[in-house]
């Protein structure tokens, strides 16, 4: 019996891991899509074009990681803006949840609701547990054109916010 119950968690954790091939790679135009922020409001992709677009998904409003990432964006917005970047968190979250996050924790960019994980899964970002789904915490940077210019799939939560001010520096002096 346990073995059958292994290999029963074996396949769905398989199932659940989103395969790396998903992921736009750098240079491919990047997903458009149309999501609801924390206020409701439809937001698309196309409307920050002519900026950088700091795109980044996570897990679950109000975790420990995803609050300390969070934190981190909005502590060093202003930074971000200076370097003409928007910052765009997304999870599978409803409206409602980003609302009380956003508040809670004076989160001033958008967080959008990706309810139905299209948005998650085209970005190959999709962990679908079956029973359940979550965005993985990966972070596409999108320059100005609407291209992708860098991907994380690897997100210290740490020294995220820190790590995309500098890369946005190399990209735009050309080093990127």
């Amino acid at each position: 019996m346990n073995r059958r119950l292994a290999m029963a968690l074996l396949v769905l954790f398989t199932l659940a891991l989103p395969a790396r091939a998903d992921v736009p790679v750098v240079g491919s135009a990047a997903p458009g899509f149309t999501l609801p922020d924390q206020k409701g409001t439809p937001r698309r992709l196309d409307e920050w074009r002519g900026r950088w677009v700091v795109l980044y998904f996570y897990p679950k409003d109000d975790t420990p990681g995803c609050t300390a990432e969070a934190c981190a964006f909005r502590d060093d917005l202003a930074e971000l803006s200076a370097l003409g970047a928007q910052v765009v968190g997304v999870s599978v979250d409803d409206t409602l949840s980003h609302k009380a996050f956003a508040e809670k924790y004076n989160l001033p960019f958008p967080l959008l609701a990706d309810a139905t994980a299209e948005v998650a899964s085209r970005y190959g970002a999709l962990s679908n547990w079956l029973v359940m789904k979550l965005a993985k915490r990966y972070t596409f940077l999108i320059d100005p054109a609407g291209r992708i210019a860098k991907v994380y799939l690897e997100v210290d939560t740490s020294r995220h916010s820190k790590e995309i001010i500098t890369d946005l520096k190399l990209l735009q002096a050309g080093a990127g």
